[in-house]
């Protein structure tokens, strides 16, 4: 039976080029009008490829590396709740690994004689996430050779269905690439440029008909050469998360079993002022020319304009200095330094307030977060004694605050965080007695990220009835003392991408999550939203300025 789910599962597996192709088709068919006496089209998707090495292991053994799916026309079931069904009878799906007896072992999902599975379903949902079939492992067996080939055939049939069926093609010891190591230099700054040392060697029992060469760059990193026989994609809008350049090289020369290659010349890898642990990777890929000659297009690339980057055969190539992944982050020595702002407010018993609590990087560098996937980090807040909170920014809850410190708040920041970004957290506040210098405590947890760049003001005050001009404050790094001067953060918006910010105003995340912040930042990304960084160890070297926002009431204030 197909694996049906009644809540939302996680994201896809990676599909091979032949199914995406096929589920762009499928997916092109969407919301069309169908008469009805058609049948119904389904397309089997799944990986069309599995290279098998001979010496290097294949993955963890108890993965797939193929998932079959079943692509079905219609707007795919967002939400939890049951799932409509958009075809109801039977059906089955027969998927016949014959043609790899002697070539490699062979695990099938649902009922399997020897190297003939057919799987039975009923319902289908719109899209592939809820028809899933199963996995299908492979691996080397005592009878497999280098070159040994095999192809892996999955039919379905079914009343009211027309099935577009999937080819999954095996090859045993074929080219396998391992790309060489990367080391940055202790002394790299942001905005330096960086020679990357690119090279391949073919572990493999076969020689490649021609490689293909994939490079990336997260939002602060950024490649000054065009090459001819590269093209290149920019993001610079939607998530920060995905924000940077992909860079796709093709070479159509034979790559010799054994050998090992370098790049003619090092790759430029520059990065921008603000970056701070962005990702530089690469990797290169043994690809038929036929097939690399398409990759460009079908992601919509601009083409090189320069000369070519070149490959050239190394001689003392020394194995260890190979490995599957390289990568690096770029630069590590740069620093950030966030800042809080709050306010002194005056009030009579009775009176509603509102302090704006304010958060913002003063930069030179952006929190990319890349490693963690944008988690969040948080500071507490405390109101003043006499006073209750009567609302609540939507990106901070009710909590206990540790150490004895009875009922509190504790809000969150996302990211990744702009080197500009700035929000704005207001809190209302009824005072229900005057207490003369009431103040209530902003802080963050202690940090030991060396990136912070001032530690001296990670906590502030919210101040009721204070000294007569009393300014708004830092308590600095340990949260004791007088509050001093503080600036007060502008609520309109900043420099960089785009945003807005202000009191209380509604923003969404490069993650597309609500919060009732505001934000200044780049590439018109709003950042609101997210769970922790402290897993970073970017912690809390955060500083809290509470904007200030003073409230007469008309009469003596107590």
């Amino acid at each position: 039976m197909t694996e049906q789910a009644r809540r939302r599962p996680g994201p896809l597996r990676t599909l091979g080029l032949v199914a995406a192709a096929s589920l762009v088709v499928a997916g092109a068919a969407t919301g069309t009008a169908r008469a009805a006496d058609e049948p119904l089209p389904v397309t089997i998707t799944g990986e069309d490829r599995v290279d098998l090495s001979l010496g290097s292991g294949n993955g963890d053994p108890t993965e797939p590396q193929v998932d079959l799916r079943l692509d079905v026309p219609g707007e795919e079931h967002e939400g939890d709740g049951d799932i409509p069904a958009v075809h109801n009878g039977e059906y089955t799906i027969r998927i016949d690994a014959t043609a790899l007896e002697g070539v490699a072992s062979v695990d099938l999902p649902c009922e399997a004689d020897g190297l003939v599975a057919v799987c039975t379903g009923w319902e289908l949902y719109a899209g592939q996430q809820y028809n899933r079939l199963g996995g299908i492992r492979l691996d080397i067996d005592d009878d497999s050779e280098a070159g040994d080939f095999g192809s892996i055939e999955v039919t379905g049939a079914g009343e009211g269905l027309e099935f577009t069926p999937l080819t999954v093609d095996v090859l045993v010891g074929g080219p396998e690439f391992v790309n060489r190591k990367l080391s940055l230099p202790e002394d790299y700054r942001a905005g330096e440029t960086y020679k990357a040392p690119l090279g391949l060697r073919n572990a493999g029992d076969m020689p490649a008909e021609g490689a293909v060469l994939r490079f990336h760059g997260s939002r602060g990193v950024f490649f000054p050469d065009s090459y001819g026989n590269c093209a290149y994609s920019e993001v610079t809008t939607g998530p920060l998360l995905y924000q940077g350049t992909d860079v796709v090289c093709v070479f159509p020369d034979s790559i010799a079993a054994g050998a090992a290659y370098t790049t003619a010349e090092p790759l430029k890898v520059n990065t921008a002022d603000f970056a701070l642990r962005d990702i530089f990777t690469y990797s290169f890929t043994a690809v038929a020319p036929d097939e690399a000659a398409g990759l460009p297009a079908a992601k919509g690339y601009r083409q090189g304009n320069g000369a070519d980057l070149e490959l050239k055969q190394v001689s003392d190539a020394d194995p260890a200095d190979y490995a599957r992944y390289a990568e690096l982050d770029l630069p590590t020595t740069n620093t950030y330094d966030l800042e809080l702002t709050g306010a002194s407010l005056d009030a009579g018993a009775g009176e509603t307030v509102t302090a704006e609590i304010g958060f913002r990087n003063n930069g030179p560098a952006w929190i990319s977060a890349l490693r963690s996937g944008g988690e969040s980090f948080s500071f507490t807040v405390q109101a003043p004694d006499g006073a209750t909170v009567t609302e609540v920014p939507q990106k901070c809850r009710e909590i206990t605050l540790p150490d004895g410190g009875g009922k509190g708040y504790r809000c969150f920041v996302s990211t990744p965080l702009l080197e500009d970004a700035e929000f704005t957290y207001p809190f209302e506040l009824r005072v229900d007695r005057v207490v003369e210098n009431a103040k209530g405590k902003v802080a963050l947890p202690e940090s030991h990220d060396p990136a912070e760049s001032d530690l001296e003001n990670n906590s502030a005050w919210i101040v009721l009835n204070g000294p007569d001009g009393q300014p708004d404050g830092t308590t600095g790094q340990n949260g004791g003392g007088t509050p001093s001067a503080s600036p007060s953060p502008s609520s309109s918006s900043g420099p960089g991408q785009g945003g807005t910010s202000g009191s209380g105003t509604g923003g969404t995340s490069g993650d597309g999550v609500q919060g009732g912040l505001a934000s200044t930042g780049a590439g018109g990304t709003v950042l609101i939203g997210g769970a922790a960084l402290l897993a970073l160890g970017l912690g809390a070297g955060v500083t809290v300025l509470l904007r200030r926002r003073a409230r007469q009431t008309g009469g003596a204030v107590a």
